[in-house]
């Protein structure tokens, strides 16, 4: 480990093999840290903060802190964040609310300057945060999801696999895999662009586009459309939008033409 002479290392924390401690980091007793974290200047690290290698910590990221929750009475929790995360400029991110809870990061996320992720919070792999982006308490982000700047996620909402929520918008019902958000919960079109990139065939596209077209702008509610869904015996990718939408508790964010803008 090499840390600069005026940063504030409890000899308690357990840091591993080629990390880089910048000036007046702190990193408190109860922090574990995988080989070849990289901890710029300022940053602090609170107890329960535990840090996949490889990821790099900008100047003034908190980790760890304890959640903003009326109801947290200073229960032992938890942040994890997984490998090769990138958290820029004074991200912060709480740990769990209820005792032995966690807040949780995959690998390979991009957390840009100033985003912040509530406790309880689920972020998977390959999320983009972009500056000032801000998620509730217990929001739950699926891989690949893009949320652009200054958009605010109210909490237990869930952001499904490759969506994009567009800059300032508000997001209060749950966003289905693949789709494109902007305004307030309303879908405008599906993720075309992000499919490509993600290198979805061209079959898997179009049955994608006829779900979505049946979900939003069939006319059918969304049970309807979801059971005729079904009996067209869809693909995995399908399949999965589908299971997603079963599964929400706070319903699905509704369709709105782009030419209402």
């Amino acid at each position: 480990m090499k840390a600069h002479p005026t940063a504030l290392v409890s000899k308690r924390a357990e840091i591993e093999a080629g990390c880089e401690i910048g000036p007046f980091a702190i990193i408190e007793p109860d922090v574990k840290i995988g080989k070849g974290v990289k901890i710029y200047a300022r940053a602090h690290l609170l107890n329960g903060a535990r840090i996949g290698e490889g990821t790099e910590v900008h100047m003034g990221a908190i980790l760890g802190h304890l959640p903003q929750d009326v109801t947290f009475k200073g229960e032992k929790s938890y942040l994890r964040v997984g490998k090769r995360n990138i958290i820029r400029e004074y991200v912060t991110i709480h740990r769990g609310t209820e005792e032995s809870s966690t807040t949780e990061i995959g690998d390979d996320n991009f957390l840009m300057a100033h985003s912040h992720v509530g406790h309880n919070c689920r972020i998977a792999n390959k999320v983009v945060l972009v500056n000032g982006a801000l998620l509730g308490g217990h929001v739950n982000v699926e891989d690949g999801v893009f949320i652009s700047g200054n958009v605010a996620v109210h909490q237990f909402c869930r952001i499904g696999k490759l969506a994009i929520i567009s800059g300032f918008a508000g997001v209060h019902k749950d966003v289905p895999p693949y789709m494109v958000v902007r305004g307030v919960s309303r879908v405008r079109a599906l993720n075309l662009v992000g499919l490509r990139r993600a290198g979805f065939k061209k079959e898997v596209i179009r049955e994608l586009r006829a779900a979505f077209k049946l979900i939003y702008r069939s006319g059918l509610n969304t049970s309807q459309a979801v059971e005729k869904i079904l009996k067209s015996n869809p693909g995995k990718e399908v399949q999965y939008l589908v299971d997603f939408i079963k599964k929400s508790k706070r319903g699905i964010s509704k369709y709105e033409s782009a030419s209402k803008s």
